[in-house]
């Protein structure tokens, strides 16, 4: 393997591809802890609004149903 002419973009993806090979779960898996951690850290300010928009609607059709 001829490494000194790769470019950093190559051995990163050469690197994802060899870890997803040998731990096929591991991304399975990373995903599913980052789910539960509730983690809004990655949610912008226009998607926290969305998110309470639609909690506020959730609960008035609630009340009105129920």
């Amino acid at each position: 393997m001829n490494n000194h002419h790769e470019t950093p973009e190559e051995k990163r993806e050469r690197l994802r591809q060899s870890e997803l090979k040998n731990n096929p779960t591991g991304s399975l898996n990373d995903g599913v802890n980052r789910g539960i951690g509730g983690n809004l850290t990655g949610m912008g300010s226009k998607d926290i609004l969305i998110l309470i928009v639609v909690l506020i609607v959730g609960y008035v059709l609630y009340k009105l149903f129920f």
